[in-house]
């Protein structure tokens, strides 16, 4: 019997080898290269993941840092552009004053000359009045002077030696 067994085992044993062989070798045949290549697609694909997950992280700080410049210069320009403002409205104070003046100043002078022209009209009004009121009290003198004939007699005498003086 252990023959028997023996020889069972042993064919056995080799027939299970030989189905082994042959198990491993349609497994290498059909199966392990589909797997593998679906093991190294998948591997190849995680890498390419990890490649453009690194790109694309890349791109993101390039994109930050664009974007932090174009920051920077817009408050460079929204800056400059305070600055030239603040200077305009300082320039346009400073002209609407210079003109206020020199309107005042324009004003004052125009002032002035009518004072003097009104001054020179009231004087030269007052000299024709002061003359015009003097002709009328030497025009009442020499009437009262004159129609008196001894008056005139003198006031001939005294005239010709002022006269003779001269």
């Amino acid at each position: 019997m252990e023959e028997l067994f023996g020889h069972i085992s042993l064919g056995l044993f080799i027939l299970q080898t030989a189905l082994f062989i042959a198990l491993i070798f349609l497994l290498k045949k059909f199966a392990w290269k589909p797997i593998l290549d679906a093991v190294n697609e998948r591997e190849e694909g995680i890498k390419n993941a990890l490649q453009s997950a690194e790109s694309a992280k890349k791109e993101m700080q390039n994109l930050k840092s664009d974007n932090e410049k174009l920051l920077a210069d817009a408050r460079a320009e929204r800056d400059a552009l305070m600055k030239e403002a603040r200077e305009i409205k300082d320039k346009m104070i400073n002209d609407a004053k210079t003109e206020a003046q020199a309107a005042g100043e324009k004003m004052i002078a125009q002032a002035k000359a009518a004072i003097e022209s009104e001054k020179n009209a009231a004087m030269a009004d007052l000299k024709n009045q002061v003359s015009s009121l003097s002709l009328e009290i030497a025009e009442k003198v020499l009437r009262d002077e004159l129609s008196n004939k001894e008056s005139q007699t003198k006031l001939v005498e005294k005239m010709l030696g002022d006269a003779k003086l001269n």
